[in-house]
């Protein structure tokens, strides 16, 4: 039987839930979650919402002992004149905050690709031995097996019903090595840190960043995610570098793409892993011979291999946003899910302002690919 008490902590998870899903533009625009994860969970302030716990009444016993009149404040503070507001930090899990998102967005559920020869081995209960090691004992079938002995050799009395096992009646649980196929995914961030990619466009990228994250592991047991950057030129770098290295150069998109396919070729067979890519940037690219040589990498190499390839838009003072039109014409948007041309794969999101976050996740995992 539940507890009342858990009743109303499963009422009260509801509730946060339910705040979530309400104001969940405003928390994925101001990036409340990000810096606030811990492991699998992550930190949510909530508004005027308290825990249920237990308020005491007034003490009819007047003022505790020691010095002190009543009604004297406790450490000089002053009380304030207006409404208190409360904010709580509520935990929630991450595999959680997924499903909200893909509830709210409608987003249908990704079908890995590839024939996933990479296996898990995870150990199954399956059955009952007479040996064992005495962690694994099982009581109740060691009792019913003393039962059936001693009812066996007439020992067993009900009017004194105790029950005393044997070596001999201890049983044990058993257990197999399942092996499972296990769905892997690489995500490949690829950004723009040239000169006209400033402060601002990084957060919308780091904020973008977090989301896809978050959906892409609520689909796969196991996740990998590697970071590009690029002016004229790419490198790797790790996550703490891409969301904060800016350069003054300018713009060769396709060195990012070239970056990208070398680190695919050499990790990631296509076979085993799901692989996924984002470009962002402000769609400021060097030369139309540049735009030329980017579809060609597209065509030839990566979108072959890729399950998506996710290009978002940042508004951005300075950039043209050339880059925009060259993939909107090279690849026209798609929008059946049964598609399965190099186009589908495609996806070309604009993302203005924080507030166009959560329509550009849409835009970008509508398909289920």
């Amino acid at each position: 039987m539940v507890s009342k008490i858990e009743q109303d902590h499963g009422r009260f998870r509801q509730i946060i839930k339910g705040r979530i899903r309400k104001d969940l533009r405003r928390f994925i625009a101001r990036g409340e979650f990000i810096g606030r994860e811990g492991g699998r969970y992550v930190s949510v302030p909530v508004h005027d919402i308290d825990i249920p716990t237990f308020r005491f009444g007034e003490n009819p016993g007047g003022v505790g002992m020691g010095e002190g009149k009543e009604g004297e404040p406790v450490g000089g503070a002053e009380g304030g004149e207006g409404e208190g507001k409360h904010v709580l930090e509520v935990g929630i899990d991450l595999q959680e905050l997924a499903d909200i998102l893909g509830e709210e967005l409608r987003l249908p559920r990704i079908k890995p690709r590839g024939e996933h020869k990479l296996t898990t081995i995870k150990d199954r209960y399956s059955g009952i031995r007479p040996v064992g090691p005495a962690s694994l004992r099982h009581f109740k079938r060691t009792y019913r097996q003393a039962l059936r002995r001693q009812m066996s050799l007439g020992t067993y009395d009900p009017d004194n019903p105790v029950i005393i096992p044997v070596k001999d009646d201890h049983r044990y649980r058993s257990w197999t090595e399942v092996r499972k196929p296990q769905s892997n995914a690489v995500i490949v961030y690829m950004m723009d840190v040239s000169g006209s990619m400033g402060q601002e466009q990084k957060d919308l990228v780091r904020l973008q960043a977090f989301w896809i994250d978050t959906w892409l592991r609520r689909n796969y047991d196991g996740i990998e995610s590697r970071y590009i950057v690029h002016d004229v030129a790419a490198t790797e770098v790790d996550r703490n570098t891409f969301f904060s290295v800016r350069e003054d150069g300018g713009t060769r998109i396709s060195s990012a793409l070239q970056c990208c396919r070398e680190l695919i070729e050499a990790h990631y067979d296509p076979a085993d892993w799901n692989i996924y890519l984002f470009h962002f940037s402000d769609g400021d690219n060097s030369s139309d011979a540049d735009n030329r040589l980017c579809l060609q990498v597209l065509e030839k190499h990566l979108l072959p291999a890729a399950n998506l390839f996710g290009y978002v838009q940042v508004k951005s003072a300075y950039g043209s946003g050339h880059f925009w039109n060259v993939l909107r014409e090279a690849y026209p948007e798609v929008t059946d899910p049964a598609d399965e041309s190099p186009a589908a794969r495609v996806v070309a999101s604009k993302v203005n302002s924080r507030d166009e976050i959560l329509d550009s996740l849409k835009q970008l995992f509508r398909a289920g690919r």
